[in-house]
């Protein structure tokens, strides 16, 4: 079974143990992601979101050759509990009806010879709410942000993949000058 892992931020440049082969193609499924959750360790990090314009995403072949397992990986990868597993990480397999929030994943699938994609499904949150912040609101929350959180957050928009093209980004990019290092896209 041929699995694919779709990425559109730390996954691609910070994979860690996550079990797939190096490399990173660009050609992945149009899926509407920005920056609207912040984690733990200060960032505001790229999630799916409903309302926002989908971006060709990146893709990588899982080395497992079964979902579950590949799921497993991809939830220890992010640091999702066990218990929150079937919460935070999406997947589809052949002949599933495509997720309403990728709606071409199948069509896509089908035309690169893959079986099951899986992908981190954390949802927004900022201030400790379920909840999508506005531009104005991450960009003010970046902005007060100090030391090795702001340089952690920092790191994580300008290493983002330059095809991820988000509104929030141009936004960020714009007033705080956080741009895509040269060498980062792939």
């Amino acid at each position: 079974m041929m699995i694919a892992c779709l990425g559109w931020g730390s996954l691609v440049w910070d994979p860690r143990e996550l079990p797939i082969r190096k490399e990173w193609f660009k050609d992945g499924p149009f899926v509407p992601v920005e920056f609207t959750r912040q984690s733990t360790d200060g960032r505001i990090t790229l999630v799916i979101e409903a309302h926002a314009m989908p971006m060709r995403v990146l893709w990588a072949l899982m080395v497992p050759a079964d979902l579950q397992v590949a799921e497993r990986a991809l939830c220890r990868r992010e640091g999702i509990r066990d218990k929150d597993c079937s919460s935070g990480i999406g997947s589809w397999q052949h002949e599933q009806a495509a997720p309403a929030n990728i709606p071409g994943l199948s069509t896509w699938a089908e035309g690169h010879g893959v079986d099951a994609v899986v992908w981190t499904a954390l949802g927004s949150r900022f201030k400790n709410e379920d909840r999508s912040p506005s531009a104005d609101e991450v960009i003010e929350y970046l902005r007060e942000l100090r030391g090795s959180i702001r340089e952690c957050a920092k790191r994580y928009v300008e290493q983002t993949p330059a095809q991820i093209d988000t509104d929030y980004r141009r936004e960020i990019e714009a007033v705080l000058g956080w741009t895509c290092k040269q060498g980062v896209s792939l």
